[in-house]
């Protein structure tokens, strides 16, 4: 039996997470961030795929093509969550 897959999608500049003001939003990285993600996944019995975009076309993208196949989404849209009517 497969495990059921998480897609876990990261919106814009959250690939500069540790680098960009790190006095404001830590310096946990996006990569270190996407293995905790992962390794909780696991042990709860589930696959997970971390993407992260700074194109809203791409994030649409990504769940259409996905959506048959995943048991759920987990998004932090970032700045999208302001401003994309999509999204939302």
């Amino acid at each position: 039996m497969s495990m059921k897959k998480i897609l876990v999608i990261h919106g814009p500049n959250l690939n500069l997470l540790g680098e960009r003001e790190p006095e404001i939003y830590g310096s946990e990285t996006l990569t270190q961030i996407n293995e905790q993600i992962s390794r909780l996944a696991a042990e709860l019995g589930f696959a997970v795929d971390c993407r992260q975009s700074n194109s809203e076309a791409e994030i649409v993208g990504w769940l259409q093509a996905e959506r048959q196949s995943i048991a759920g989404v987990i998004i932090n849209p970032a700045g999208l969550s302001h401003t994309s009517v999509v999204l939302l």
